[in-house]
């Protein structure tokens, strides 16, 4: 509930230049909660009964208006017409408890569920406030109050096991389950709280025959009795696990759960030959689905990262054992690769990644886990051998169509780089990232620039800047783009300065910011970001010292100009105009 702040503040000033809230008009005969002296609703006549209908109905409406204040004050007159309506104490309790009149609010709320009994979402009101004060007694009589009016409901039974479970009450536990027991039937939940009950309570006796119970209930459903068998094991009754196990297996020798049982079995009787048999027994098993292979190479997985040792050889070697019998379904290759990257072995995982996308060719974590690899080796050619498929098989992946056009233009295939960004362009839904368009429309801009087509590249770049105004990357190299061609030198102007502001460390930015102020004639002040870009690792570049020596030139310093003329052109400069600035010792624009 949203409250006007403004609105808080009038309304606790009011009611303390009154005296204080008012307290919650009472019946004559107080009314209990819990039910044990349950009261009627005050008898109204007609009349009364017409105007308490309609203050009520204004004061939900000024509710609805986001008019506290004045739902508020209704509420009040609402009561002062009917002190035991359990409408308006209900909701005028929420009120009270808004603004932490936690004392006023619990007697309304008390008085509502005392006066409709039978109101649930009442009563639940209660009972959770209750828990907040960690009033748990009254919370769990209320609750075994609510258990008999309203049948239908488990809620209150499931919150009375919180709560009793909480106060370590574990005989009011027991006969809560029973109850749910009663009502839902046995189930393995049920039994299986009730086994970790009897366990906290000492009594293994009740613990063991909760779970035998539960087989009997059900004695062709072998999963339970395997969960016997677990129990006995987690509880130092090896042999009694061994004999129910068996006894599974006699009757399915390929129960997937009575197979790893008995593999934990080994494990913990110390016999490791046997333990490593059985695991292969399971899962190497072709009866066995791969659903129930994944699962147990999961917690083969995680007790082997919890044990002391920590031996991830011993999980890889039965993964390998695993990859070398006939694969149809990629759930396992894709388990291993995960489990291989997890252990920083990323070149292990790319063969096994390239597996699971054979298998199945639409499984884009593993393709972008392959182009991730790629990636870190600088491999363009690997990754389009990547993407060129996987933009067949998920034609939705962007990721795929970005990563592809990035391989191109590294291989120089510009036509390409143009083809994968239209198309996937066609594919942009209305959820895309807007940033995700823009960095395929600059994309398309510095290959339209690479092309002499200058239209086109300013078109894409005006088309990257509509879905994202702060992409840096095209604001950089559309304004250097235009400072070459001395056209729009304000508009570059502008783009630049904004990537300078965002980012001002960066070389490349600085040298773009710089080389406009030149073009523009602010010398002084392009000297002053050239210095910058060179501070910043610009003297790697021959492009960003070419461009330091003709800015240091037009400020007057034509011995600085002539040391980075030369240095550019031993760095291997192309620029065509270089050496004769050199021999004439004067900046010539090109």
């Amino acid at each position: 509930m949203k409250i006007k702040i403004g609105w808080l503040f009038v309304t606790v000033l009011m009611l303390t230049s009154c005296g204080g809230i008012r307290s919650v008009r009472t019946a004559k005969t107080t009314a209990k909660a819990d039910g044990a002296s349950l009261m009627k609703e005050t008898w109204l006549s007609a009349e009364q009964q017409r105007k308490y209908d309609y203050f009520f109905l204004e004061a939900m409406r000024m509710k609805g208006k986001n008019e506290y204040d004045a739902a508020f004050g209704l509420l009040q007159h609402c009561l002062d017409i009917n002190p035991t309506a359990s409408s308006a104490l209900y909701e005028i309790s929420q009120y009270y408890m808004f603004l932490r009149q936690v004392p006023q609010g619990q007697a309304a709320l008390e008085q509502a569920v005392a006066f409709a009994p039978d109101n649930y979402w009442y009563s639940q009101g209660l009972v959770s406030l209750y828990q907040q004060q960690n009033e748990l007694d009254k919370a769990a009589a209320l609750l075994e109050k609510m258990v008999t009016r309203f049948p239908s409901k488990q809620d209150p039974l499931f919150s009375l096991l919180d709560i009793y479970s909480r106060q370590e009450k574990y005989n009011d536990v027991i006969s809560t389950l029973n109850r749910l027991e009663k009502r839902l039937g046995k189930n393995e939940q049920l039994s299986m709280e009730k086994f970790r009950i009897y366990l906290q309570m000492k009594d293994d006796k009740k613990a063991f025959q909760e779970i035998e119970s539960l087989v009997q209930e059900y004695p062709m459903d072998m999963r339970y009795q395997v969960i016997l068998g677990d129990v006995y094991l987690q509880n130092g009754k090896k042999q009694e696990a061994y004999d129910v196990y068996q006894k599974v297996l006699a009757v399915e020798p390929d129960n997937p759960m009575a197979l790893f049982s008995m593999a934990s079995y080994y494990e913990q009787t110390g016999q490791k030959e046997l333990y490593q048999q059985q695991l292969d027994t399971l899962l190497l098993n072709k009866k066995v689905t791969s659903d129930t292979k994944i699962s147990v190479m999961r917690q083969v997985i995680a007790e082997n990262e919890q044990s002391s040792a920590k031996d991830s050889t011993q999980v890889i070697e039965l993964f390998d054992r695993m990859m070398k019998q006939d694969m149809d379904d990629p759930q396992i290759p894709m388990l291993y690769s995960q489990y291989l990257l997890s252990k920083n072995m990323e070149q292990e995982a790319v063969p096994v990644l390239e597996q699971v996308v054979d298998l199945d060719p639409t499984n884009k974590a593993a393709r972008l886990m392959l182009v991730s690899a790629a990636v870190k080796k600088e491999d363009y050619k690997q990754i389009i051998k990547v993407c060129e498929p996987g933009i067949e098989a998920t034609p939705d992946a962007l990721e795929l169509y970005y990563y592809l056009a990035i391989a191109y233009h590294q291989a120089e295939q510009g036509d390409s780089v143009l083809s994968v960004c239209n198309r996937a362009l066609e594919h942009i839904a209305p959820d895309t990232r807007k940033e995700v368009v823009s960095d395929f429309y600059s994309i398309m801009g510095d290959i339209y620039h690479t092309k002499k087509q200058m239209a086109e590249a300013y078109a894409a770049y005006d088309s990257a800047l509509v879905y994202n105004p702060s992409n840096i990357g095209a604001l950089n190299n559309y304004a250097y783009y235009l400072s070459v061609e001395r056209r729009d030198l304000d508009k570059a102007e502008e783009m630049s300065y904004k990537t300078v502001k965002a980012e001002p460390n960066n070389s490349t930015y600085l040298d773009t910011y710089a080389w406009i102020l030149f073009e523009k004639g602010n010398y002084a002040e392009a000297r002053i970001y050239i210095d910058n870009a060179m501070k910043n690792d610009g003297e790697k570049s021959d492009v960003i010292v070419e461009h330091c020596g003709d800015i240091y030139f037009m400020t007057g310093d034509v011995e600085g100009a002539l040391k980075y003329w030369k240095k550019a052109l031993e760095m291997g400069s192309e620029s065509k105009m270089l050496k004769q600035k050199i021999e004439k010792k004067k900046y010539i624009a090109e």
